[in-house]
């Protein structure tokens, strides 16, 4: 094996191994989700709604099968093969993808619209302990309230307005509060980033002229959505959420690998002019 294929070869596996662990998460995030559904169903099953607790589930399937099918057109179909029958499912997928990503990106404005209205409790938690409610201690994460827990809340324990039978203590709320308004941040950034790699892939590679200052300016609106991608990730890492940080990290590394594989198809669209078609 030659020194030249080695070094592709670990790029390949390295990527794969990245997508790989994003599938995977797929699961922890469905866990994560089922335990704190269990608790909200045993309050009230509108609480499993205003929370909207398998936003996050549905958002990283969409965007694994999103992520794979933009692997699959720029580095692994080849482009006189993305014709007929073939175009027309990839297109339908990602029209159902998009459609799930942006259902999850109204989920997370919904969630953090909900955290943000409670109100004062006028009883003790003590004497809820029987009518079924539930204490939020972070973002999607709930334990019931019992004999054991309620007398630790303190008279500064908030009811959440937007939820059934919901407590949280008053900096409980606004660390779930500050962690909804992230999700909406973080979700909002990646679609337009997806925005932008779409008009890569569909329109940017038809222009044999492209000005300097068009380019930079692209240049630039992604340099400040990774950077807002990257701030995020940062604060679940500080935070203590690991699963989020950890999936921020993954899919930070996998768009480098997407962004690599368009710079790559768009030279050899450069070097190949008249066989080289757009996909889309």
């Amino acid at each position: 094996m030659s020194e030249s294929v080695v070094p592709y070869q670990l790029y390949r596996w390295v990527k794969y191994f990245v997508y790989a662990m994003l599938s995977l998460n797929i699961w922890f995030f469905l866990a994560e989700e089922l335990t704190s559904a269990q608790f909200a169903l045993e309050a009230d099953d509108s609480a499993v709604m205003g929370v909207q607790l398998f936003s996050a589930t549905l958002d990283t399937v969409a965007w694994v099968i999103l992520l794979l099918l933009f692997e699959a057109e720029t580095a692994v179909i080849p482009d006189h093969r993305l014709r007929g029958l073939l175009r027309f499912v990839i297109h339908a997928v990602r029209m159902l993808c998009t459609l799930a990503i942006c259902l999850a990106f109204l989920g997370y404005i919904a969630e953090w619209r909900t955290l943000l209205s409670s109100l004062p409790m006028t009883q003790t938690a003590c004497s809820l302990v029987s009518d079924n409610w539930v204490v939020m201690l972070k973002l999607d994460e709930f334990i019931p309230l019992t004999v054991d827990n309620c007398a630790q809340l303190g008279a500064d324990t908030r009811r959440v307005s937007g939820l059934e039978h919901v407590l949280a203590a008053p900096a409980g709320l606004v660390a779930a509060q500050r962690l909804a308004l992230v999700d909406v941040i973080n979700s909002g950034a990646w679609i337009l980033v997806v925005v932008l790699l779409e008009i890569d892939v569909r329109v940017l590679t038809r222009w044999d002229e492209i000005s300097r200052f068009a380019v930079h300016s692209w240049k630039s609106v992604k340099v400040v959505l990774y950077t807002t991608l990257i701030v995020a990730a940062i604060f679940w890492g500080f935070k203590g959420n690991f699963l989020d940080f950890w999936d921020a990290a993954l899919w930070l590394f996998a768009f480098v690998f997407i962004e690599l594989n368009v710079f790559e198809w768009q030279q050899e669209i450069r070097d190949d002019p008249p066989s080289a078609q757009p996909n889309g």
